[in-house]
């Protein structure tokens, strides 16, 4: 088998084994080679720079014993190998996204713990499950935003033939898999990479550490290591696609931005592989040109987050008004994000006291991911509470049927789609103390700004961990079962829409002082009274057919033709949701 290092700096480079040491041949670009037996390696293995101490290998694919651990090798099947090759992704336009966190997901905390809930989500009407970071990290608790060896996936969920085993399973259960991957910084902890190269900047800083080198000198190796695990990800593994985390925190100047290589690179590769493969940034940027073509001087990538789409359903139906919920508030902002994803294209932001955003011109609806929840909202509160924590029952079936209901991509956070009563609190597992100590004092001054009187849970604390686990009894108790049932029926209508692939825009009425809204795209309507009492709404021209009503257990099939809607507007009691298909 062959190493492989990029030391530029360094003026020798050795192997290092439990057994002996090695050294490695100069190559062109500051990379350094060497050709050896795998049973060498086969106990691990690090490299030394200069006789310095031993360090993992920057691109290694298994680290068994931690970040600070020796490197091993693994062979991986290939996508191409495996029936998953085969595996047809849906479309973007008609995609519900799933975010779950492996640990917290099921009880194990496992790949093969998640594999047992997956015919949950097939029948739930899910098409795409999207894993937040896998790149090991620091312990065995974490969310994994602080990872540092890119290459690796996290052993406490398992080996990495566990995890195309879980991909499979998801493949095979229709279901295709995004990857959540961090570009913009590393972790502390365990953090080698700037030994061995300029991997990081020391022009430009994000909230959460260096930023990556990608314009300055020796950059175009660093963009080399990114682009090749972004695309092993999606080869070896057979992940169908990639999040970006905070694409606004990747700083790259040159003419063509790293964002614009990465998914040229990835088109090449799903090209290769004859494989639909697709990038989703995360930005709160309000940006068009993350998802133009390249040709219209955009990056290309094939969606993007839409954050004003949930801060203005938050912000209308919690009332929170702290951070950055100070820029939405009423109906004419929730009207605003179902017609256009952006509610700020270039107006002031009081929060950030600049303008904001750009028109989304150009921007198709399945180009832009919104959701109710996710990982951030929920868990950058002090207590990690959901929604189903802050609202009631027929609130929460309004907000699930204006998310799955809108023009856009929906996603759901795990355990939403029964109102979930587990918190999704911020944990970690460093293992360094002074980080540690650090990381639950830095939290607890966190809040401190929003005048939080109590406690904050301590993120190190492995019991903050737990308490994170879905409670999958839920689902035994009726007013969890109905919530999901409400989910599933939404997907469904979701699903068949009878103007599917027509392209109109959404048409969005609403009421602020009389606290309604209707929502009409692809032959379903959607009818929301938000009042303390009923509401009579006009119904558009031609003939509707009820589909739903929150405030019925069940809509039989006699009821939905006894209301058909022949009359011109319906009475919809205090707080209720109603969903018609056209014809």
């Amino acid at each position: 088998m062959i190493l492989c290092v990029w030391a530029p700096f360094a003026r020798s480079v050795e192997l290092v084994t439990p057994e002996r040491r090695i050294g490695l041949s100069p190559q062109p670009q500051g990379y350094w080679r060497v050709e050896i037996d795998a049973a060498a390696v086969r106990g691990g293995y690090k490299y030394s720079l200069d006789g310095g101490k031993p360090l993992p290998d920057p691109r290694s694919r298994w680290q068994p014993e931690g970040v600070h651990g020796a490197s091993h090798p693994i062979e991986p099947a290939g996508a191409a190998q495996r029936p998953a090759a085969r595996f047809l992704p849906k479309a973007l336009r008609d995609a519900v996204i799933y975010e779950l966190h492996v640990g917290t997901f099921t009880p194990a905390g496992t790949y093969a713990g998640a594999r047992e809930r997956l015919a949950h989500l097939a029948g739930l009407g899910i098409t795409h499950v999207e894993l937040m970071p896998l790149a090991t990290f620091p312990g065995r608790r974490g969310w994994g935003y602080d990872g540092v060896d890119l290459y690796a996936p996290l052993p406490a969920y398992g080996t990495p033939a566990e995890l195309e085993a879980f991909i499979r399973a998801c493949h095979e259960h229709g279901l295709a898999v995004l990857l959540d991957v961090v570009y913009n910084h590393l972790g502390p902890d365990g953090n080698y990479l700037g030994l061995y190269g300029p991997y990081f900047s020391d022009r430009v800083k994000t909230p959460w550490g260096e930023a990556v080198n990608y314009d300055g000198a020796q950059s175009d190796e660093v963009r080399r290591f990114v682009i090749d695990n972004a695309c092993m990800w999606l080869r070896d593994y057979g992940f169908d696609g990639l999040r970006l985390d905070a694409v606004h925190a990747i700083f790259s100047f040159e003419a063509i931005h790293i964002l614009e290589e990465l998914a040229r690179a990835v088109h090449a590769l799903a090209a290769q592989l004859d494989r639909e493969l697709v990038l989703i940034a995360e930005s709160d940027l309000n940006d068009p040109r993350l998802v133009l073509g390249q040709a219209r001087g955009g990056f290309g990538l094939d969606a993007h987050w839409a954050d004003d789409f949930h801060h203005a359903l938050h912000r209308y139906f919690t009332g929170e008004s702290a951070g950055y919920y100070a820029d939405f508030g009423g109906l004419r902002d929730v009207a605003a994000a179902l017609s256009e994803g952006y509610v700020y294209q270039g107006q002031y932001s009081p929060f950030r006291q600049r303008r904001h955003g750009r028109p989304p011109r150009g921007v198709k609806p399945d180009q832009l991911v919104v959701c109710s929840q996710n990982h951030d909202q929920i868990g950058n509160r002090a207590r990690g509470e959901r929604l189903s924590m802050l609202l009631g029952p027929a609130q929460l079936k309004a907000i699930a049927a204006l998310t799955l209901l809108s023009p856009f991509v929906p996603l759901l956070f795990q355990g939403e789609e029964w109102g979930a009563r587990t918190p999704f609190l911020y944990f970690t597992d460093h293992q360094d103390p002074e980080l540690g100590r650090a990381v639950s004092a830095g939290r607890a001054r966190e809040f401190e700004r929003f005048r939080w009187a109590g406690e904050v849970p301590d993120p190190q604390s492995p019991e903050t961990f737990e308490r994170c686990k879905l409670d999958w009894m839920e689902l035994d108790s009726p007013l969890h079962a109905d919530l999901l049932d409400w989910y599933r029926r939404l997907i469904a209508v979701r699903a068949a829409r009878p103007g599917r692939g027509a392209r109109a825009r959404p048409k969005v009425r609403f009421d602020e002082r009389a606290a309604w809204l209707r929502l009409e795209f692809e032959g379903v309507l959607a009818l929301c009274n938000f009042a303390d009492v009923a509401r009579r709404i006009t119904l558009p021209a031609g003939s509707w057919t009820l589909a739903l009503r929150s405030d019925e257990a069940e809509t039989t099939a006699a009821t939905a033709q006894t209301a058909a809607a022949e009359a011109a507007a319906a009475r919809l009691p205090a707080h209720a949701t109603w969903v018609y298909r056209r014809g």
